[in-house]
């Protein structure tokens, strides 16, 4: 079976040193079918990423920031969740608002990202679809800055994009029990191999049952999910594969919205505790489900030139219940909180599909790799919701629950208008390749973006976008990799501003500058940026100048005079020895709104971005004690600020900025092989640290992950 795409990129990943002298092609099956792989030697470290070009290309010839973590690197770091696992990356903030059960939320350079699933783009909407279990995942590539041009719509953070499991033709298995604290147990399974004598067939199914409690009182962790898949060698030149889906999570409202006063500020009756619910036991709760199908064929129409369809179709429903205290302030007794209540039913159905041309030409010195396509996205989502100011006082330092009655059910919830949203785009790709040395790569891609409200009177929004990106790289002696890039981004914005004109797309733009280095004869890999991010067409507040303006249809409207940079050096180190594996990582991040017509905004931070992040990660297994492996970690988190300083009408300050403080948190993990099992017992947050992750100006703070515990007992087959 071949696999020309992966064959060439592996090809010329294989003409480095590093490559040459560690990660040939793997071993073949009985079936004679070619497994080709590109990790290290424990499988830690990836050097190919199809997210950057979308194609595997490796990541020192791309020259853009890449960042992949594989199926072994998350189970080493004992990631409970994608968020957990995304604590290392250089450039990225995970959990910003603290512990969420409902979703798993990053920044990324300042802003949050998009995230995708096997290159199709996941999520539409808000608090709609389930959380990724990462158990059935075979890695997760970060790909950061604005990239446009090649996934369409999205934030000038970038993507995170999440790898299925697939189908592998020798057979193997896995069983997994876990058990933690706050009562967690889970179940897990993963098997895989041919189905026919010719290995032409081949299956896998990922299953996973978990029932687990919080740290937040009354809210559970609960999921079921069985992912299936099939790989179909149709022909020598044709393969399709099908992925299935099928979750069940059932939890509640983990993050609380905490006031200032009792977390960052002090309050005279102490700190709040961070396992308190705010919300009602029995009342709330965050249900989600969802069926998916994937498919992916990939055909070769020579030795040199294939055809790849991904396509799939989710199905995903939420049913939200929750109190919280808003506006998030203590009443006068400095105690209690006045709660809101919030019922959401929501559905949203999508159907998401990418089709590529990728090709080789040689045009005298020049290699060509070309990736042509056209990828489409057609989303329907419907919140059906319910909110009332109903749900009474709460003490939050001796709450009583209770007390609330004729609680919203249901039959209460009133229903919204839908939305159905579409986009489609053209985009083509060339990678050029000069006397083995220079690498000059070319992207440039045209969007339709179509958004029509299901409501009487709000017409349908089109709009139009071209982005592009420029890379140049020079593939030096001894696996080094100097490399400047530029790339856009662009985000449709619905609605019109405060003159009645039609919003324009936000747009972004990034400088990047790097160097990438794979030391020759190791299996190190080692990258270093800096970039310069600039986003325009954000929207704000009109001024008080403004709203005098006798043009202005909507005084409580907004107009697109805003601006936001982020700017900022990226460290990220992979290295592995025989005995000892690192993860190390560095960033350090300007992010600020740069232009604004509100007097005080210029210059003010993003809220919830650390100045500086660093972290790393160890894994030692020594030759003298067999069997053993230790890991520890260490994460650093800076100062974020809670947002925008306001100023009056005559440039006083209203309001300063509130700081939140850095802080420090301890990994550990301890582990033992033995035939075919294994034990280890992994610990996140070890010395209970109460962090408080972020506050942001409208009054609310996060807590973030207290100490998180897990025993766990693998069987390899």
């Amino acid at each position: 079976m071949k696999y020309s795409v992966l064959a060439s990129s592996i090809a010329i990943a294989c003409s480095l040193p590093l490559c040459a002298a560690e990660n040939g092609p793997a071993s073949a099956s009985e079936a004679g079918i070619e497994v080709i792989t590109v990790k290290s030697q424990r499988g830690l470290i990836s050097y190919v990423s199809a997210s950057g070009t979308k194609s595997d290309t490796p990541i020192i010839e791309t020259p853009l920031s890449v960042s992949v973590l594989t199926e072994e690197r998350i189970a080493d770091l004992g990631a409970l969740t994608v968020q957990d696992a995304l604590g290392y990356v250089s450039g990225l903030y995970n959990g910003p608002y603290g512990l969420d059960t409902r979703g798993d939320w990053a920044q990324i350079r300042g802003v949050s990202p998009v995230q995708y699933l096997d290159g199709l783009k996941s999520l539409f909407g808000f608090y709609n679809n389930v959380r990724v279990a990462p158990y059935t995942l075979q890695q997760i590539e970060i790909l950061k800055g604005p990239s446009s041009v090649l996934y369409g719509q999205g934030s000038i953070g970038g993507i995170v994009n999440l790898v299925s499991k697939k189908p592998e033709p020798v057979s193997s298995g896995q069983l997994w029990l876990q058990l933690g604290n706050y009562s967690r147990q889970q179940l897990a399974g993963d098997i895989t191999g041919a189905l026919n004598d010719d290995a032409s067939l081949q299956g896998r199914m990922v299953a996973l049952w978990r029932d687990s409690d919080t740290q937040t009182d009354f809210v559970p962790d609960n999921s079921l999910v069985l992912a299936p898949s099939v790989s179909w060698q149709a022909s020598d030149a044709t393969k399709i594969t099908l992925l299935g889906n099928f979750q069940q999570n059932e939890s509640g409202s983990s993050t609380q919205f905490f006031p200032h006063k009792g977390t960052i500020l002090p309050n005279e009756f102490g700190q709040i505790p961070s396992n308190r619910f705010v919300s009602e036991p029995g009342f709330d709760k965050y249900d989600t489900e969802q069926t998916a199908v994937t498919a992916i064929i990939e055909h070769d129409l020579s030795a040199d030139w294939q055809l790849r369809l991904a396509s799939r179709y989710s199905d995903s429903h939420a049913d939200y219940h929750t109190m919280y205290g808003w506006p998030p302030v203590l009443q006068d007794d400095n105690r209690s909180v006045s709660r809101v209540v919030y019922l959401s039913d929501a559905d949203a159905r999508a159907l998401t599909s990418d089709l590529q041309l990728h090709g080789k030409l040689d045009t005298g010195m020049v290699e060509h790799n070309l990736v042509a396509g056209f990828d489409y996205q057609h989303a329907y989502t419907d919140n059906d919701s319910y909110y009332a100011a109903t749900g009474g006082l709460l003490d939050l330092y001796n709450p009583v629950y209770g007390q609330v009655d004729n609680l919203p059910t249901q039959t209460d919830i009133a229903g919204r208008p839908s939305s159905t949203s579409y986009q489609a785009g053209f985009y083509l790709q060339d990678n050029m390749k000069i006397a083995d040395k220079w690498l000059f790569s070319a992207a440039l891609r045209r969007d339709k973006a179509t958004t029509n409200p299901e409501q009487a009177n709000v017409a349908s929004t089109t709009q139009y976008a071209t982005t592009g990106r420029l890379g140049f790289m020079y593939l030096a002696a001894g696996g080094v990799s100097p490399y400047i890039s530029y790339s856009e981004s662009f985000e449709p914005l619905l609605g019109t501003d405060a003159y009645g004109n039609a919003f324009v797309p936000k747009k972004g733009e990034q400088w990047e500058a790097g160097i990438k280095y794979q030391p020759a004869g190791t299996e190190h890999l080692i990258t270093a940026a800096v970039f310069d991010i600039t986003e325009q067409n954000r929207t704000t507040s009109l001024s008080a100048v403004q709203t005098a303006d006798p043009a202005v249809i909507n005084p409580n409207g907004q107009v697109q005079d805003g601006e936001v940079t982020s700017k900022g050096v990226e460290l990220e180190a992979q290295l592995a020895w025989d005995e000892l594996d690192i993860y190390a990582s560095y960033a350090y991040i300007d992010a600020y709104v740069s232009q604004s017509n509100r007097p005080g905004e210029a210059g003010a931070a993003l809220s919830a971005q650390p100045d500086q992040l660093a972290s790393v990660w160890a894994t030692w297994r020594p030759a003298v004690l067999a069997n053993w492996q230790f890991g520890a970690g260490v994460r650093y988190v800076g100062e974020t600020s809670d947002g925008t300083a306001f100023a009056g009408q005559n440039g006083e300050v209203l309001n300063q900025p509130l700081t939140t403080a850095s802080y420090t948190l301890f990994d550990a993990m301890l582990g033992y092989h033995f035939g075919a099992y294994s034990l280890s017992l992994q610990a996140q947050n070890i010395t209970d640290k109460t962090v408080i992750t972020s506050c942001l100006a409208r009054g609310d703070c996060f807590y973030g992950q207290r100490r998180a515990i897990s025993a766990n007992l693998r069987y390899n087959f």
